[in-house]
């Protein structure tokens, strides 16, 4: 199995260091199929103050809780509907977090101090065999494995470069499959509510549930990655409605000498040294995989100014669009 093979070539050995700096109070990164996680033993208070502290991350935060089994998952939520059982063994392991009323066994340092939970079991099988190793009814509290309110990480690489040795053992899986966060389902009193779109497209749900789930941004939990600006880069990032407002603020900018980085679907349509261009695919699940890596290679660059062509307004590009949106508010406020 392609599973067996990527465990075997990164080894146990590796896993297992992982397991043993985490139950003695450690912090690991580790990758999921969305993005790279920054995690702590979720029975160990002073690894889970580490995180917030490492990420900068504010302590009223929630964390997502990784676990492994689905028949744990009475063990760390009560009052599950129906619902969100169907969720639950339509898409795990995969790119969904569930919110539900937490069980007395998760502190409330992970939950933000809310009596809700955000649940999820990652399809990575490197982040799976960390979870089963770590033991029966065991759980590790994870953010991703970036510094708060910047763009996460989608490769160990990154990971090093945002905290080198601040963090126990980085778990190297190469590029992550997804790119972008697992999408947030609130459940809570069988009130099914999207309150972060991600891995998995809301059209699936839809289609599994019978039924258009309403998108709340704005709900009374709070959950991660909800902030108004949030998978940031350092450099200004302005979103253009079309291709055409696209290279008409290209050549303002070109005009007033910035250095600017344009990043669309079509090929480039002005030809300077002050203008970088970036092909990206006309895809959405292709698009969000790639998103991450390049916003950080930009950054890395220099650049003056980021131009991004708005994607279009349809429900598979939501993701895409809501990190965009959430990357570009700095500049629009």
């Amino acid at each position: 199995m392609e599973t067996d093979k990527l465990i075997t070539e990164f080894t146990k050995f590796h896993i297992q260091q992982a397991v043993e700096r985490l139950l003695a109070g450690g912090v690991v990164a580790f990758p999921t199929e969305t993005v790279y996680g920054l995690g702590a033993d979720i029975s160990q208070p002073q690894a889970i103050q580490k995180i917030f502290e490492i990420k900068g991350r504010p302590s009223n935060h929630p964390l997502i809780v990784h676990f492994s089994n689905l028949s744990e998952l009475e063990f760390w939520a009560e009052d599950i509907p129906a619902t969100a059982w169907k969720l639950a063994e339509h898409f795990w392991p995969g790119p969904l977090t569930l919110i539900l009323p937490k069980s007395k066994l998760i502190p409330v340092s992970v939950t933000g101090g809310q009596e809700t939970v955000a649940l999820r079991i990652p399809r990575h099988p490197i982040a799976l065999n960390l979870l089963e190793q770590l033991g029966s009814r065991k759980a590790i509290a994870a953010p991703s494995a970036n510094r708060y309110g910047f763009v996460s990480p989608t490769n160990a690489d990154h990971v090093k470069c945002a905290f080198g040795d601040k963090i126990d053992v980085i778990l190297d899986g190469g590029a992550c499959e997804i790119g972008l966060e697992s999408t947030i389902i609130n459940c809570v009193d069988n009130n099914v509510m999207l309150l972060r779109p991600g891995g998995t497209p809301l059209s699936s749900i839809n289609d599994l549930l019978k039924q258009n789930i309403q998108i709340q941004p704005h709900s009374q939990i709070r959950s991660p990655g909800s902030l108004a600006s949030h998978y940031a880069t350092s450099t200004p990032l302005e979103i253009c409605p079309t291709s055409e407002i696209l290279l008409s603020r290209s050549s303002t900018l070109l005009q007033q000498g910035i250095y600017t980085a344009a990043v669309t679907r079509s090929a480039p349509q002005i030809s300077s040294d002050k203008l970088h261009h970036v092909l990206m695919p006309d895809e959405p699940i292709a698009f969000g995989k790639l998103l991450y890596a390049t916003l950080r290679k930009l950054d890395e660059a220099n650049f003056e100014r980021i131009l991004i062509e708005a994607p279009p307004d349809d429900l598979e590009w939501l993701a895409v669009a809501d990190r965009l949106t959430r990357a570009s508010h700095s500049f629009r406020k």
